[in-house]
């Protein structure tokens, strides 16, 4: 029997297994079937712990819910640092990725509470390469039209990222146009997509169609994305809050090139399951 720790942050919710005593048999497929919400545990995210490298605190490895691996998870990587830090005793980790290593702090006490983590998600990648998308073009202008919403804006946050702009999120039928750009040719890695409303310059509200998972309650690199191209295309600050179905997470987008992300962590239930129970 393997434990387990069920995670959310803002409803976002994760499998965490802890690989680092041993390493366990979990391939894609076996993953897939955990990750179902009607017949395994269900997640948005399956979450592996390893042990790193000099220089972090753990290795986070990232499934999406159809088994494939992600290179980014902003609220796992906060949900993984808040469990890193309860361990460790320690204010600030560090969680390694595929996309790098990945600082995280608790913030003090006061208005955030003690489960409240702001986690460095690295600097957004922009050129078009690096999204990555099927042909050189300006990443912030897609020359995408799905009728409904057209014109997204394009980075990678560790995994690629389009936003589109709409005046009025509640009128768009984003669950069905979701789909549609997530496999548009010209994202041959798909990407998350991301449905934004800006209200003021410091406060964007936006829904976001997961790769490999569908809608979720919400995205931490999705949220930094979204902030990323707002401000590119000068329609809000450096600073703002990003308002997701789940919750709101404040932002910022430092000169140096950094997107910070703070927002709250909670635990759902702890269990075990028996891998061999899960078609893999």
């Amino acid at each position: 029997m393997i434990p387990f720790r069920k995670m959310h942050g803002l409803g976002n919710d994760f499998v965490i297994v802890d690989a680092r005593p041993a390493p366990l048999p979990l391939a894609p497929t076996r993953i897939a079937a955990l990750s179902d919400r009607h017949y395994g545990i269900g997640c948005d995210q399956f979450i592996t712990l390893e042990t790193p490298g000099p220089g972090a605190d753990v290795f986070m490895r990232i499934h999406n819910p159809d088994g494939s691996e992600a290179g980014a998870c902003g609220n796992a990587t906060r949900c993984v640092a808040h469990l890193l830090m309860a361990e460790t005793g320690r204010e600030r980790v560090v969680v390694r990725t595929i996309r790098g290593d990945l600082p995280c702090e608790r913030l003090p006490d006061g208005p955030h509470g003690t489960d409240w983590v702001r986690a460095d998600m690295g600097p957004p990648l922009l050129g078009w390469r690096e999204v990555p998308l099927a042909a050189e073009m300006d990443t912030l202008h897609l020359p995408m039209d799905l009728g409904a919403v057209a014109d997204p804006a394009a980075c990678s946050m560790g995994n690629p990222h389009a936003t589109f702009f709409v005046p009025e999120l509640d009128a768009i039928d984003w669950r069905a146009l979701g789909p549609v750009a997530e496999h548009h040719a010209l994202l041959p890695e798909r990407a998350n997509i991301g449905f934004a409303q800006v209200l003021a310059p410091d406060h964007i509200r936006v829904a976001i169609w997961e790769r490999g998972a569908g809608p979720t309650l919400a995205c931490g690199s999705g949220a930094c994305a979204t902030l990323v191209n707002a401000h590119r295309r000068g329609l809000a600050g450096r600073r703002a809050r990003v308002e997701l179905p789940g919750g709101t997470l404040e932002m910022e987008w430092r000169l140096g090139g950094h997107v910070l992300m703070a927002g709250p962590v909670a635990t759902a239930f702890e269990g075990r399951f028996d891998p061999q129970a899960f078609p893999g």
